[in-house]
């Protein structure tokens, strides 16, 4: 694998006590993760807020996954909270493009997630104007789902319109399929269960990394 693949730990909790102690637990092992924000809406569960994030001293990098309705009200707060980029569902937007302007215009990186439903065709006119492309691999909303496999097919249908956009894949990954993931060109694999649900988050991570130097 030519192209250099990177584990991202992915933050899933409506705890603030737990968001602290994983906040803790990756800084050992990682610099960068993704906080999955979920408003009980846009999928079933809820999640913590940005302004728990704000309260914590976060010091890694960190891009905020907004699994939300009306996903432009979150914008400033998590500008506020210190994400580096806020990716959005194209599915919760009634149009994605004046969400992708409102977080360009707060200096941040953008990029759009889409259901294993959705297909590229219909965020082909967005991505000339995204920093990337989330793809997701379960039914988003809770650790643990099912991979969906058919969803890896839109890899090589992303690259064929915009060869260097980045990729990144999330739910359902772990050290049975990471390889398999890894294989069809991505530049990002999002992690949770297989990371923070192990008895050493750290050890799974390093592991889930070296299967796919």
């Amino acid at each position: 694998m030519n192209r250099k693949i990177r584990v991202v730990p992915a933050i899933l909790t409506e705890d603030p006590q737990a968001l602290e102690r994983m906040l803790r637990q990756v800084s050992g092992f990682t610099d960068y993760v993704q906080i999955d924000i979920m408003d009980g809406e846009f999928v079933p569960s809820r999640s913590i807020t940005w302004e728990h994030i704000a309260s914590l001293p976060v010091r890694l990098k960190w891009e905020a996954h907004l699994m939300v309705v009306h996903p432009e009200e979150y914008l400033k707060g998590f500008k506020q909270a210190g994400a580096s980029k806020i990716i959005f569902h194209h599915e919760a937007a009634v149009s994605p493009q004046p969400v992708i302007s409102r977080i360009r215009k707060l200096g941040l990186k953008v990029g759009l997630a889409i259901n294993p439903e959705t297909p590229v065709a219909a965020i082909k006119p967005c991505i000339g104007k995204i920093d990337s492309v989330l793809l997701l691999t379960v039914t988003p909303g809770f650790y643990g789902s099912k991979f969906i496999p058919e969803a890896m097919d839109k890899v090589s249908e992303l690259r064929r319109i915009q060869p260097e956009i980045e990729i990144g894949v999330d739910g359902g990954i772990k050290e049975s399929n990471i390889q398999e993931v890894a294989s069809a060109g991505v530049d990002y694999i999002c992690v949770g269960s297989a990371v923070f649900l192990q008895p050493d988050p750290a050890a799974s991570y390093r592991r889930l990394q070296s299967l796919i130097q």
